[in-house]
């Protein structure tokens, strides 16, 4: 019998490991709100879409945002606003990551013609924009004060004041979000905005449009992050100008290291981790930034490659 070749092997085994991951995951998150209250399973869903999101842009891309809350905040203040103006979970939902890629449209287009900290800075100054609008527009996210109290009606049958109806919803959006990364970073899209990544000069020589790639990227990243921030009001039923804060940006960042950089499992499991932290140590009444400042370094100096990338990393070499 014929052995196959060295790399055909890698490649089976590597196809292996990811249906293992994807099968653990959705294993994991059928059965997470029997593990842990429904409202922290929730917010795993959507933090961890939106550490996808920023994966898709830093990890695939190379380029390191600093402004990503825009997006998420801005999604999660139209989504409040359209449910207390009595539409439909549809329609809110729609409408709250539609915002979010229109408003990545002007800034995508404005930054990717930097690259490096410029690019970060540039991301940074639109997210501090749009969380100074947020304070100011009073009439539209009650400022300080948020919006709260509005109303999910029911759709389908599906009674949306239960929070375990809400998690199942947004797991089916968070499978939606996750498969279309999944799917962008495996196309031929993917491949070159890859190469695009790892040697620019070398992929415009061979006719690429680096430009165009991280464009496109960017918007991608900003339409996913806008959803998982329509599934945080959705499942929270409150906004506040916390999601528009450089701080969820920074949050977010720390998230998609922990877990590991283009993994795609990486950032959902950072996601998790952090927040099942920070939900133990607030019941402990211990300092919560202390020790996840603490734990996020020494990750970093021992897991370099984070959680999830460091375990693929021993199985390939075993």
């Amino acid at each position: 019998m014929t052995a196959l070749p060295r790399t055909a092997a890698l490649t089976d085994r590597e196809r292996i490991t990811r249906a293992v991951w994807l099968a653990g995951l959705g294993l994991l998150l059928l059965v997470l709100p029997k593990l842990i209250y429904p409202v922290l399973a929730l917010d795993i869903l959507a933090w961890g879409l939106f550490a996808v999101a920023f994966d898709l842009l830093f990890g695939f891309s190379g380029l390191l945002s600093f402004g990503h809350a825009a997006f998420w905040g801005s999604s999660a203040y139209v989504t409040a606003s359209l449910l207390s103006n009595g539409q439909s979970v549809p329609v809110a939902l729609l409408g709250g990551t539609l915002t979010a890629l229109l408003l990545a449209v002007p800034v995508a287009y404005l930054s990717v013609r930097s690259a490096g900290i410029y690019f970060s800075m540039i991301t940074l100054a639109f997210a501090q924009m749009i969380s100074f609008l947020a304070l100011q527009w009073t009439d539209l996210t009650g400022g300080e004060n948020g919006l709260q109290g509005f109303e999910r009606p029911s759709f389908w049958g599906l009674d949306f004041s239960d929070s375990t109806t809400r998690y199942y919803v947004c797991l089916v959006l968070f499978a939606v979000g996750f498969a279309v990364a999944w799917r962008t970073v495996r196309s031929p899209f993917g491949r070159a905005q890859q190469a695009v990544r790892d040697n620019e000069p070398r992929a415009q020589s061979i006719g690429y449009d680096p430009q165009r790639f991280k464009l496109t990227a960017f918007l991608i990243s900003a339409t996913l992050a806008g959803l998982a921030g329509s599934m945080y009001t959705f499942g929270h039923g409150v906004v506040s100008l916390e999601v528009v804060n450089w701080r969820t940006s920074g949050e977010v960042v720390m998230m998609t290291l922990l877990g590991g950089t283009t993994t795609l499992f990486g950032p959902v499991i950072g996601a998790g981790l952090v927040l099942i932290l920070r939900d133990i140590l607030t019941t402990a009444n211990l300092p919560v930034g202390i020790v996840t400042g603490v734990v996020f370094v020494l990750v970093v100096l021992f897991f370099r490659r984070g959680v999830v990338g460091t375990v693929q990393h021993w199985t390939r070499r075993k």
